[in-house]
This record gives structure tokens, sequence and C-alpha cells, in this order.
């Protein structure tokens, strides 16, 4: 325990926000000697400047691939030295995700010990970890980069869930931009003008009304506006403006057709900001003996998006999984439940443990 907690301590003081290359870097380097310690082979890959870490049994092969990781969204100053209270870890990547990185990396430490002792070395690990630094910005250098190179019979994503929740499913994202174009004029007299603004509002409520679905756990298409421009004096006639959607849709909804429609009924240019698919992890002998091992855990949906949603186009099946706290990622109250960390590291050992011997099994003649 004090193990992984004095590790967490020590990568939450890392500022490894996109802004901050130099501190992905260290933060990454400071990984390496961590590894380097353990006497582990390893890989550094560095896509677009973005840094990511794999380490695997074989060269680029493991039978289970925990990932994590290590770059986390802007904070005060404050928030990124830690506090420890009443059984929590407060600061920012506490929960998202360095906990996880932290977990990950004390776990390869006891499993690289345990092989030791039978003369067995990193060959035999029953699983690998992928460590990125750019999953809050997208996860497209890290992630979906280096998984082009990972085989892998199963994935954890460590960036979601609870310990009696296990990710399955997770919203896709169409995000939108709507361009309306109008005339100037001067503000005094408004008919000799066409307002951007006044046709950007009528298409956006057009849109909204395409969104009205209600379901149990608002499990379905939704849209957030996130972002609205126009205008550069108070007395001029807007010519230009323009908004960002949010849209996150579920198995039950086809993008292309969100986008056709929103299309068709508004008269703003629609262009994509960003179009990422659903996570749905499949079901299949890893999650049912993660399940056995977790009490009372039960499988379930998130509605953000995460690094796994990759997995599927390297056919890798994976859930998502992790402690309490995570309700609390990009909060100023962001904190991981130490605990609930401690639990899941413990499920995560045992569960390595029949992955293990199911492959020795397997290595029988």
């Amino acid at each position: 325990m004090g193990e992984v907690i004095s590790l967490l301590k020590e990568l939450m003081r890392f500022k490894t926000i996109a802004s901050r290359p130099d501190e992905l870097n260290r933060c990454a380097d400071f990984i390496e000697t961590f590894l380097t310690s353990l006497g582990v082979s390893y890989k550094r890959i560095d896509n677009n400047a973005i840094p990511s870490i794999l380490v695997t049994p074989k060269p680029g092969v493991a039978p289970v691939l925990l990932m994590a990781h290590f770059d986390v969204v802007d904070g005060p100053d404050t928030m990124f030295e830690p506090v420890e209270r009443d059984g929590k870890l407060y600061g920012r990547g506490s929960v998202d995700d360095k906990y996880a990185v932290a977990l990950s990396l004390v776990l390869l430490k006891q499993w690289m010990a345990k092989l030791g002792k039978n003369d067995l070395g990193q060959e035999s690990l029953p699983f690998g970890i992928l460590l990125t630094g750019d999953e809050e910005t997208g996860g497209y250098d890290g992630a979906r980069h280096t998984l082009k190179s990972v085989q892998a019979d199963f994935a954890i994503a460590l960036d979601g869930g609870e310990p009696e929740k296990i990710i399955t499913k997770e919203k896709g994202i169409l995000d939108l931009k709507l361009t309306a174009q109008g005339k100037a004029a001067h503000g005094a007299k408004p008919w000799l003008g066409i307002n951007a603004i006044d046709i950007l509002v009528d298409d956006l409520q057009r849109v909204r009304a395409l969104f009205t679905e209600d379901a149990p756990g608002h499990w379905h298409k939704t849209l957030n506006t996130g972002i609205i421009q126009g205008g550069k004096s108070v007395n001029q006639v807007c010519e230009t403006a323009h908004a960002v959607l949010d849209i996150r849709y579920t198995e039950n909804d086809d993008p292309d057709a969100i986008l056709a429609e929103i299309d068709r009924i508004t008269t703003s240019t629609v262009t994509i900001e960003e179009k990422e698919p659903l996570f749905r992890g499949e079901d299949s002998p890893y999650l049912q003996t993660l399940l056995s091992l977790a009490p009372g855990a039960v499988t379930g949906y998130e509605h953000g998006a995460s690094d796994a949603r990759f997995l599927s186009d390297h056919g890798i099946p994976g859930i998502i999984w992790g402690p309490h706290g995570i309700m609390t990622a990009h909060a100023e109250d962001e904190h991981v439940d130490i605990e609930s960390m401690l639990r899941v590291m413990d499920i995560l050992d045992r569960f390595m443990d029949h992955v293990y011997e199911n492959g020795k099994d397997q290595k029988q003649p």
C-alpha cells in the first residue's frame, strides 16, 4: 500500500498538461527510470512529441494489457501537491489517471519479483502495460498509434468504472461546427444587413428538437452546445457566427444519419470537428473471470469516452474499470479512494494469477 501511494504522489507532482510537453517528458523519463530499476525491457514511443511507454512479456505481445495515462487536465498549482485525508488522496491526476500508472507499475514490480523466485523473467508475465501521454486530448498519438504494434487477448483500461461496476460500453462522439453567414451593416439600421447570430440561434433550436429522448440512465444520444461565437461590435450586424456541438451517441444511433439530418434542417454550414466510435466491450472468459473475483460487481456503461474506444480497431476485447472517485475527475476536489484503489489492485493481482496458471496449462504437452 505504501509504495503505491508514495509512487502516486510523486507522479502527481508532474504538471503533465498538454501545454507542458516538458513535464510530460519528465514524467515519462521518471517512469523509464522506475522500469530500468526493475530490469524490465520496455519500448518508449514518441509520436508527434507525445511519449508513450509499452511493457510486454514478449515484444509487442501480451495475454492481458493494462492501459493507463499520465497526462491530466489543467488546474491550479495547489492541485499538483497531493493531500492525503480521511482515506482519500486529493489532487490533479489522483483518479484520472495517475493512480492507474502507479498501480500498474507496482503490480509489475511485484510480479517480476514473484517470477524471479522461480528463476523466471519478463517473458513469463501474464500481462503488459501501456502508459500514454495524450488521453485527455484524444489519445491519437498515444493509445491509437501504439496499439497498432500490440497483440493482446484482453485489455483493461484503468480509467473509469468502480470496483462494483465494470464498464463494457461508452458512447461515441460526434462534434460538429455550425457556421452561419450573414451580411454586415450598422447596428442602427439592422434592416440593411442579415444577422448571422439570428440564423445560428434559429438553427440551434431546430437541432435541439432532434434530442428529446429520455431513457433510464440517459443511455440515449445527447447534445451539448459547448461554444457560441459571433459579432465584433455591439453596433454592427454580425456577419459570421458559429457554434460547436458535442453530440454523444449510443449503439442505437447512426452518427452519419444524425449528421445528415442536422445538415438538412439547418441553414448554417455543418462541418465535422471530431467523429469517434463508441466503445463496446465483448463478453469473454477474461471478463467472466474478473467478475468472479470482484464480489458484487456488475457490468455497466459510461457516458464519456476513453482510449478504450481504439481497442476494437485492433481486434482486442476489453473493459474499463477502476476505484471510487472517478466522479470527481477534472473537478477541484478530484480524489481517489485509497481502500478501493487497493481493492482493485488486489483483484487484478488474483486475476493475473488465473491468467498465468491458464497460460501454463496451455503450454503443457
